[in-house]
């Protein structure tokens, strides 16, 4: 009985992505992807100067669409000229934390459009909506950029190193969308040597073509491999590229990655309300996306920073009807590139999120994943320390957590404040906690610097 019930599984799973699976539910759930694809190719067909009469002409029609159906938005933008940009506010996550009822735009309700959450990473969760055309270009643009390494979504076998609802309908749900989107999801809450040894009996029996998941649980099966000195391109032959998302990636993690996967790294950098915001290409530039967002660098004042310096991240939507997301202020710092150019801006490097910072009594101000950074340099140079986050409890008072094979030695706690007090300042007081496995979100993400001032 079970041979029979895994051939009919196999026999299923064969049919479906014979029939491209993927592009038939997308229609099927109402997102017409045929549409959304052609609309695609042709923006990416306008040349320079077509291509920027165009995002003029959608940042203006956005807006315009919003004040006139959007209750909210005409309220919110009151007074804004849609043909002067610098007049149109920024918004914030915290704006839009009010009953969604009262930011939906005339003719769209709940039944009718893409309803989701944010993770909440930021610490201001809220629901939001994306109208049908807009959330089918968002995969338009996800399987364009994916072709970028010979993959499709309907055929190429996915490792999944995501996050899972543990209650049961959820769980059940997620597992069956797996199976249907030929991906299979490894855990991100377990991250122990037997499990990964699991993981390694996987990728030996399946032909995998591709990783994607959460940046830190890479990173920690990566470190399973380099101990155990194995390539996993070696154990799965199949495995072309690794596509990391959601967390930072730092420059030491991807060439640890590169050499103990064996292939390419990929960053993406999305959102759940806007979709691919940026997503590195062939030549390693991180391309951000000018077909349907509109991508911007400000300073603490709302204005325009130059190429090169770093600032608040902030994205226009130019397809969503249902819900107005312009100039959204989406809570993470990065910059673009001196390479940028208006048409195709580069996005150079993602730091983190705004409300990570780290504040001092001299009064100086840092990047959390600043001081996780100096400390990251010290204490993983030989291994034992697998991860850790770092808090701040007051203004002068941090608590490292680790996890670990054993204890820190004296010396190395000597050389970490001492790293911090060269990069930071003196007198800071840091306390260390080893612990058998480090708190991650209800998804499995792991929040690597956190400040409770």
């Amino acid at each position: 009985m079970a041979r029979i019930h895994e051939y009919f599984l196999f026999t299923l799973q064969k049919l479906c992505f014979t029939l491209n699976l993927f592009h038939i539910s997308l229609n099927i759930n109402g997102f017409p992807i045929k549409k959304a694809q052609a609309v695609l190719k042709t923006i990416q067909q306008k040349t320079d100067t077509e291509l920027s009469s165009y995002i003029e002409a959608k940042k203006e029609a956005i807006v315009e669409f919003h004040i006139k159906h959007n209750s909210f938005y005409k309220t919110f933008a009151k007074d804004v000229n849609p043909q002067d940009w610098n007049s149109i506010p920024v918004m914030s996550k915290r704006h839009l934390q009010q009953p969604l009822k009262e930011r939906l735009s005339e003719g769209f309700t709940q039944k009718n459009v893409y309803l989701n959450k944010t993770s909440g990473s930021s610490g201001d969760p809220f629901i939001f909506t994306k109208d049908t055309f807009c959330h089918a270009l968002t995969w338009a643009g996800f399987i364009d950029r994916y072709r970028w390494f010979h993959l499709d979504f309907n055929s190429s076998k996915q490792a999944r190193f995501y996050g899972i609802p543990l209650n049961k309908t959820g769980y059940y749900k997620e597992r069956f969308k797996d199976f249907l989107s030929k991906r299979y999801r490894f855990s991100v809450f377990d991250l122990s040597d037997a499990q990964f040894e699991k993981n390694l009996i996987k990728f030996k029996t399946t032909k995998f073509d591709y990783i994607n998941g959460y940046t830190s649980s890479i990173v920690q099966f990566a470190k399973y491999l380099k101990q155990k000195n194995l390539v996993l391109k070696a154990i799965c032959p199949t495995l072309k590229v690794c596509i990391v998302t959601s967390e930072m990636l730092f420059e030491e993690d991807k060439m640890l990655l590169e050499t103990h996967l064996g292939v390419p790294i990929i960053n993406e950098y999305g959102a759940a309300e806007l979709g691919l915001i940026a997503f590195q290409n062939t030549k390693n530039k991180w391309v951000v996306n000018t077909e349907d967002l509109y991508v911007e660098i400000l300073d603490e004042n709302d204005q325009v920073l130059p190429y090169g310096e770093e600032g608040r991240v902030v994205v226009t939507a130019f397809y969503n009807k249902a819900h107005p997301f312009i100039r959204y202020d989406l809570g993470d710092i990065g910059m673009l590139s001196k390479e940028s150019t208006p048409n195709k801006p580069i996005l150079e490097t993602l730091i983190g999120r705004t409300n990570d910072v780290v504040k001092l009594p001299s009064g100086k101000k840092a990047a959390g994943l600043t001081f996780y950074y100096i400390t990251k340099t010290v204490i993983e140079d030989d291994g034992n320390v697998k991860e850790f986050i770092i808090e701040q409890l007051k203004l002068d008072t941090f608590k490292i957590s680790y996890v670990s094979n054993h204890e820190l030695s004296k010396e190395k706690l000597v050389n970490i404040n001492a790293a911090i007090t060269k990069y930071l300042e003196p007198n800071l007081t840091v306390s260390f906690e080893r612990r058998t496995a480090l708190e991650r979100s209800s998804r499995g993400k792991l929040k690597q610097f956190k400040s409770y001032l």
